[in-house]
This record gives C-alpha cells, sequence and structure tokens, in this order.
C-alpha cells in the first residue's frame, strides 16, 4: 500500500527504503546532473543569442529542466519528480523517493547577467530530505550534502576564472561575528527585517538573489542567519536544506518545527536556518513578532 507523503518509515525513524550506499550513487548521480545543468546554462547565457532578459530568463528554464527530467527519469524510472517548471503530476505522492528540483533557482538574476542563482536538485524519502545539491554555476562552486555525510563544496575547475577566484574553495569554519549577519532578498526587504534585527541586537544585513545562493553564503561564512516568511516552494528549500544541515546549521520552519516535503501543495512558504549557538533567539525573536 502506497505510504502517506511524510508518513513513512523512513520519516519516522524506520528502515528506509535507500541503502547508504544508495545514497552516495544518487548524490554522485545528483552533483553530476547540476553541474552539467549549470554548465549548460552559463553556455546559453553566454551565447548572447538571447538579448531580451525575460525570454534568456525562459529559455534557460525550459532548457535546464528538460535536462533535469531527461536525466532522472533515464536513471530513476520509478521515482517520482517535482520540479518548478513542470505541471504538477499527482503520481508523485504514491513514490517514496521522490525528486524535488529547481532547474534555476533566482531566474531574474541568471537573466540580468549576475552570479547569485542556483540549480537544485534534491531527494525526498518518505517526506523527509535526504539529499541534497546546490550548484553555483556563474562561480564555479557546487554544494553536496546527503543525510547521514557532511556537506562538501566542490570547484568546478571549467569556470574558476576571475569571477569565481573571489570565492572560497572550502567551506568556512569561523567563529560568528560579533554582530550577526543576515541574509535577505536582493530585490526587497520585508519590514520585520528591521524588528527582527534589533530584537537580536542589531544585525548587518546581506542582499542576495536565490535561497540557493543564500544558503550558501552561510556556508561561506558570509551570513550567519536566514529567515523567509512566504512565497517558498518544495523545490526552493530541499536542496539547500539538506546541505545546510550537514554543515551544522539549524534549519526550521518559523514555529520551529521541521519542513516535510512531497506534499501535494508543495508551497511551504517558509523557512529559517541559523548558525547552531543563535538558532534558539532567532526563532524566540521570530515568536515574539508574531511571524509564525
Amino acid at each position: 500500500m502506497p505510504l502517506a507523503p511524510g508518513a513513512g518509515a523512513g520519516y519516522a525513524g524506520g528502515m528506509s527504503p535507500l541503502s547508504d550506499a544508495d545514497l552516495r550513487q544518487r548524490l554522485a548521480f545528483a552533483h553530476r546532473i547540476a553541474v552539467d545543468t549549470g554548465r549548460r546554462l552559463v553556455g546559453l547565457r553566454d551565447s548572447g543569442r538571447w538579448a531580451e532578459p525575460k525570454l534568456l530568463g525562459d529559455i534557460g528554464d525550459q532548457a535546464a529542466d528538460a535536462y533535469l527530467q531527461g536525466s532522472l527519469r533515464a536513471a530513476y524510472p520509478e521515482d517520482g519528480i517535482l520540479s518548478e517548471e513542470t505541471v504538477d503530476a499527482p503520481e508523485r505522492l504514491q513514490r517514496r523517493c521522490t525528486w524535488i528540483v529547481d532547474p534555476l533557482d533566482g531566474t531574474k538574476e541568471y537573466s540580468s547577467g549576475r552570479h547569485d542563482w542556483a540549480v537544485h536538485v534534491g531527494l525526498a524519502v518518505d517526506g523527509a530530505p535526504v539529499l541534497g545539491v546546490v550548484a553555483l554555476p556563474a562561480i564555479g562552486r557546487c554544494l553536496s550534502a546527503r543525510r547521514g555525510g557532511a556537506a562538501t563544496l566542490s570547484v568546478d575547475g571549467e569556470r574558476n576564472g576571475s569571477a569565481a577566484g573571489s570565492w572560497p574553495e572550502r567551506l568556512a569554519a569561523v567563529a560568528a561575528p560579533p554582530r550577526p549577519r543576515l541574509v535577505v532578498s536582493r530585490s526587497h526587504t520585508p519590514t520585520w527585517v528591521e524588528r527582527l534585527g534589533q530584537g537580536l541586537g542589531g544585525v548587518d544585513v546581506v542582499p542576495c538573489g536565490s535561497v540557493g545562493f543564500k544558503v550558501a553564503m552561510l556556508l561561506f561564512g558570509r551570513a550567519d542567519v536566514y529567515v523567509h516568511d512566504q512565497g517558498l516552494k518544495e523545490w526552493d528549500t530541499c536542496a539547500p536544506e539538506v546541505v545546510a544541515n550537514a554543515a551544522g546549521f539549524v534549519v526550521r520552519r518559523l514555529d520551529g518545527s521541521v519542513q516535510v516535503y512531497n506534499r501535494p501543495d508543495p508551497r511551504n512558504g517558509q523557512i529559517v536556518v541559523a548558525r547552531p549557538e543563535l538558532s534558539a533567539p532567532v526563532l524566540a525573536q521570530v515568536a515574539a513578532l508574531g511571524m509564525r
């Protein structure tokens, strides 16, 4: 009998359908297709063929989705797929293993020539996020992790030019600064950001695009907290959550609960990612502001 999303044995702490060896193999595969997708996106943009940003963004979204979905369906035909760029297929709810992908996270940043966009490839088993890859093609970096393993940062030699050279080649292991650095959306700053900062005794704001890139800023040691209160979907958060958890960060919803994936409605809305020592005060301040 099919398992209800989020109610499977793997999520409840029982036996997962995937062994550690399976996860390792799937992670290597996910890393390869995420990096390949990123290279294709960079090539499309560098070609200069599509000068109008909206058209470039649309072409990038569809090209990336076609490559990812073709790769996933060829390699794992029994798994479900949830993608931002494809009409949802309800049969994914009957699959214990579902790939959750955002082929181009940060389309506006991509189409305007910026670097802060990403490719997300995540995997949920019985509702729990177990594998994640966040490729950052414009800077030649890729974050990868699986449940029970450490987060890793790889460098794409093909993209390690002058722009990419200013970014780290290993994950940061630095002490938190006196003032927490709060990463926020580049395009708009919600009104609650100032109040949250005041409640934490003052913060420095770090704006950038893409959920995946925001989480990467924490792992690079360039930010300490990420709070988002509305509008997110599962494909925005699945892969970034896995790499953040594996790197030692705390990932929660605004009420402190954990995210559950492969739900009938993929709108999960919110996320908090924070250094362990900051997670309790951040969640307490979120509650005090009534953001739950």
